[in-house]
């Protein structure tokens, strides 16, 4: 029984086994395998090492479990719309901001990503609404106006006179040159436009600012001067 016993305590781990193999091999010894580490490893963030560990991880879960997960995935691009007023992700043709009639709608934010609509719906600070521009004007990338959703902000301003529009992006070259582009557009639209308050120092994303600065930079909020 010990004998038994140490063989079984000995025996090395899958995940171990599986990484060294790979090492030696230079190769996978299986395509489904193969086929699931290249599918994990094209998310931003994971290398090869990381992608097959996770591969591994879901090869031990009960079949449902993964199942689910696929599902899961799948339902992202299969189910997810976008806002036709903001540009949020969201279930149905309008998001649950727009949709709330407790917002102050006359009071727009216009943040680059989800993500920052997100970081600043955990401040509490603020109840407004949003206008998801997709991403920034990035020359060195190959982003320019016509690849983020300005026209539908424009259009939005002309329908809603009076508005209030919050420049909330990223301190960065990037953030500014996208700001100063979206004033020049909406100045004659919108009542006034304001930019965040610089509790956020230059360069600084929203999505990493802590949610007392980034509150605080909301309602503190000044006119913005190009």
């Amino acid at each position: 029984m010990q004998i038994a016993a140490a063989k079984i305590s000995a025996r090395p781990d899958i995940s171990k086994f599986f990484l060294n193999l790979r090492l030696q091999m230079n190769e996978y010894p299986s395509k489904v395998l193969q086929e699931a580490v290249e599918a994990i490893g094209s998310l931003p963030g994971v290398g090869s090492r990381s992608a097959l560990r996770l591969a591994l991880h879901l090869l031990r879960q009960p079949a449902e479990n993964v199942h689910h997960f696929a599902a899961a995935v799948d339902a992202l691009s299969d189910k997810i719309h976008y806002c036709k007023t903001c540009n949020m992700v969201c279930d149905g043709q309008t998001c649950g901001i727009c949709a709330d009639t407790r917002r102050a709608h006359t009071t727009i934010c216009v943040v680059e990503s989800v993500r920052d609509v997100m970081s600043i719906e955990a401040t509490g600070q603020y109840h407004g609404v949003y206008h998801v521009l997709g991403g920034i004007i990035s020359p060195i990338n190959g982003i320019g106006p016509a690849d983020l959703s300005i026209e539908p902000l424009v259009e939005r301003l002309q329908n809603q006179p009076g508005a209030e529009v919050i420049l909330a992006l990223s301190g960065d070259v990037e953030g500014e040159t996208t700001a100063f582009y979206l004033y020049r557009k909406i100045s004659g639209l919108a009542a006034k436009v304001s930019t965040l308050a610089r509790g956020l120092g230059f360069g600084d994303d929203l999505e990493y600012a802590d949610s007392l600065t980034l509150g605080r930079s909301i309602v503190n909020r000044q006119e913005f001067k190009p």
